[in-house]
């Protein structure tokens, strides 16, 4: 083996190797599986030394970014789908999400793997069903790309706020050569698919002297993660593991303890197995002075039988 490859590979190891799982996840996953959709785009904050790289470089939590396609039969297409089942052996009732991993390069990976991990969907507002399965073919077309780790370093120099190499000296990340790219980032991939069916993430913006506006579409090399979670085209989907829809506030509400039914405000009864009881709801009751409650046996009750 070439000593250089084989370098290269024990730093790729070393990058890749993951930190002990945080004990009580952030997201209800279980959740988020069931409301996921084909497309959608998933942000994950990972927990490898590279994701802690990835971290400083972005200034932002989510490292990595991957795309939702459903299950095998969710996939419309019988050439997309026959080539993803080509690809994965694994159930073919998983749930699939296609990703640019380093030291794998563009894999087919069942989305349970995320299960405990700090994730969010970010889903594309208002993509057509037709666009949808045109991303989706564009990202499977990518199976098999490697991972483009001088990108990856090339972003870095060019984010970064200071610097002694001029961040576009000999960079990747503007070279335009003719041709397909066998070799990518995630966050590249993804945007690559939506730009192919002229889909906003964050475009550059240009008013014309006329007032009109004009989108450019962004070097898709100069996108990441976070770069979904910030752009207006984009819905952000949470599914924290203790949301307030789960904690019942509505039960906090200050309901009636007496069992009283009412048909207006003005007819209310207490029903019983003898019949109805009228009663008519009275005021607050009365509090003493600075605010303290009477005693009991001074207090009226706001309810007359």
């Amino acid at each position: 083996m070439n000593p250089f490859s084989w370098l290269g590979r024990k730093v790729v190891d070393w990058l890749v190797r993951e930190g002990e799982p945080s004990g009580v996840p952030q997201c209800d996953f279980e959740r988020l599986s069931f409301e996921i959709r084909p497309c959608d785009v998933l942000l994950v904050e990972g927990r490898a030394r590279v994701s802690e790289v990835i971290k400083t470089i972005t200034q932002s939590q989510w490292t990595h970014s991957a795309l939702y396609i459903g299950r095998l039969h969710d996939i419309e297409d019988e050439n997309v789908r026959e080539h993803v089942n080509w690809l994965y052996d694994g159930d073919p009732s998983d749930q699939l999400i296609i990703e640019p991993l380093l030291g794998e390069g563009t894999v087919v990976s069942p989305l349970k793997k995320y299960a405990g991990e700090h994730v969010r969907i970010c889903r594309p507002a208002g993509l057509s069903r037709a666009d949808a399965g045109r991303v989706l073919a564009f990202a499977v077309k990518h199976l098999g790309r490697e991972y483009d780790v001088r990108q990856l370093l090339d972003l870095a120099r060019f984010l970064f706020p200071y610097g002694i190499i001029p961040r576009r000296w000999r960079s990747s990340l503007f070279e335009h050569n003719v041709g397909v790219p066998t070799r990518t980032v995630c966050s590249t991939m993804i945007a690559a698919a939506f730009s192919s069916v002229h889909f906003p993430i964050l475009p550059v913006i240009h008013r014309e002297e006329n007032g009109a506006i004009k989108l450019y579409k962004r070097n898709t090399r100069l996108y990441v993660p976070r770069d979904f979670d910030t752009s207006p085209y984009f819905e952000i989907i949470k599914y924290p593991l203790l949301g307030l829809n789960d904690l019942a506030v509505y039960r906090q509400l200050p309901w009636d303890t007496d069992g009283v039914v009412c048909n207006d405000e003005n007819e209310c009864f207490i029903p019983g197995e003898d019949g109805m009881i009228p009663v008519q709801v009275g005021e607050t009751p009365a509090v003493g002075k600075d605010d303290e409650p009477l005693p009991d046996a001074a207090k009226q009750s706001s309810i007359t039988r």
